[in-house]
């Protein structure tokens, strides 16, 4: 287990780079199992998830050839259906949320997928029904071993039909996309997800010989076809991490450029950063923060009441940021309320904040007001340990800005999300060192 050390109060500068979405990666990685073709993936971005992922794959007989950095070819012409059946499998699946995805893929081309109860972040309740209700709705049986936490499905031959999801699950929606490409006939699914990282995976299934329109939308109309072939597809840049990368300029008072963000699919976080009072410019295709030498203060609504800032599935803000947000935060000027609807865990990290000497009101499991600081009184290190990835990278930009030296344990979680998050921040001026 390792500990990130790190001196904080240093004022950083320089460029840094995204890396390639997780959110997407997990998604696409899956997909390479609807066809014996290969598929060429550029822009994965080597962090735990997603190695753990493609370790999966490697089990399940995939073959996987590294292209270069962030590149891989992946063919899946003699999957090994055995392995699902394993006590490994189960073992496996258990370390990693992103597995769930696998299902579907498999299930359409080889009529049946299982997968043990997945793991991930613990922050709160993440069911599974919606997953399996959409895929019951294409033909499949369902079964559940409730001693192991196995699930599984099996079908003959999927059958399209007309689905209204409870909730606009991208994971959820993601999978029955997948196995509804190969179904018979046609498929409709409302209240699809349709945040960017989806609609990547839709565009990457049309190239591979699918018929899915209505994509960006939360209607999706899906016609099945026989099979797919293999294609080459490239990820987006992580908004999650480009969000992280705005809230650590913020906090540290630092001047940095975020490289090739992909502007277009941002949605709406520059403009809840711009409600906080930061300044971002869009210079080609890359963003310009200057350093917040004089603070940055928090907008009020137009009747004069606090802002809320709160999660939604998209086009709204996305709930991986309000950790940042909440952070961030603690230096504004002014208040805001941070409504995280979504996870009912999600907040418990804040008890860590106040102990560095943040002024924050935890309402509810859900609700939290925080009142900043406005830089006249700097956080303190301390020793803390990271809950979830999110929350962890949100403890690890307060400690890169408090007075002192501050140890984070359990870092392993950062890294599940964050690709060589200490020798990133290195370069560009950060006091941090990754002990073992």
């Amino acid at each position: 287990m390792g500990i990130f050390r790190i001196e904080g109060g240093h004022t950083l500068r320089g460029e840094i780079t995204p890396q390639g979405a997780k959110n997407e990666a997990l998604q696409i990685l899956c997909a390479v199992l609807l066809t014996d073709e290969p598929v060429a993936i550029h822009n994965i971005p080597d962090i735990l998830d997603v190695n753990k992922l493609i370790g999966l794959l490697q089990s399940l007989g995939v073959k996987t050839e590294k292209l270069g950095k962030g590149a891989y070819r992946f063919t899946a012409d003699h999957v090994n259906m055995d392995y699902l059946q394993s006590e490994q499998f189960k073992e496996d699946g258990r370390g990693l949320r992103g597995s769930i995805m696998i299902v579907g893929p498999l299930l359409a081309r080889f009529g049946k997928g299982y997968i043990p109860k997945p793991g991930g972040d613990k922050i709160g309740r993440r069911r599974l029904d919606t997953h399996f209700e959409g895929l019951i709705r294409l033909g499949a049986r369902f079964r559940y071993n409730r001693e192991e936490y196995f699930y599984g499905v099996e079908a003959d031959r999927l059958q399209g039909t007309y689905m209204l999801l409870d909730e606009a699950s991208v994971t959820g929606t993601a999978n029955i996309v997948m196995a509804a490409v190969l179904a018979e006939g046609t498929t409709t699914i409302y209240n699809a997800a349709c945040e960017p990282y989806l609609q990547q995976l839709c565009s990457m299934l049309n190239r591979m010989g699918a018929k899915i329109s209505g994509v960006g939308s939360n209607l999706l109309i899906i016609e099945g076809v026989e099979r797919l072939s293999g294609t080459t597809h490239t990820m987006l840049p992580d908004m999650i991490e480009i969000g992280s990368w705005i809230g650590l300029a913020a906090m540290t008072q630092s001047e940095l450029t975020i490289k090739n963000v992909g502007w277009g699919s941002l949605g709406q976080i520059p403009g809840v950063f711009g409600k906080l009072g930061i300044t971002l410019e869009k210079r080609d295709d890359d963003i310009y923060i200057p350093a917040h030498t004089d603070g940055y203060e928090i907008q009020s609504y137009i009747d004069g009441s606090i802002l809320t800032v709160s999660d939604a599935p998209w086009p709204g803000f996305t709930p991986d940021l309000l950790s940042i947000v909440l952070v961030m935060a603690t230096q504004a000027r002014g208040s805001v309320l941070i409504h995280q609807k979504m996870f009912e865990s999600r907040l418990f990290f804040v008890d860590k904040l106040i102990d560095m000497g943040a002024k924050i009101i935890l309402c509810d499991p859900h609700r939290a007001t925080v009142i900043g600081h406005d830089f006249k009184s700097r956080l303190k290190a301390t020793t803390m340990s990271s809950p979830d990835i999110r929350a962890g990278v949100a403890l690890l930009i307060a400690a890169l800005s408090a007075k002192g030296t501050s140890t984070i344990h359990n870092i392993e979680q950062i890294d599940r999300g964050y690709e060589h998050i200490d020798r990133r921040l290195q370069a560009i001026g950060a006091h941090i060192e990754r002990v073992s």
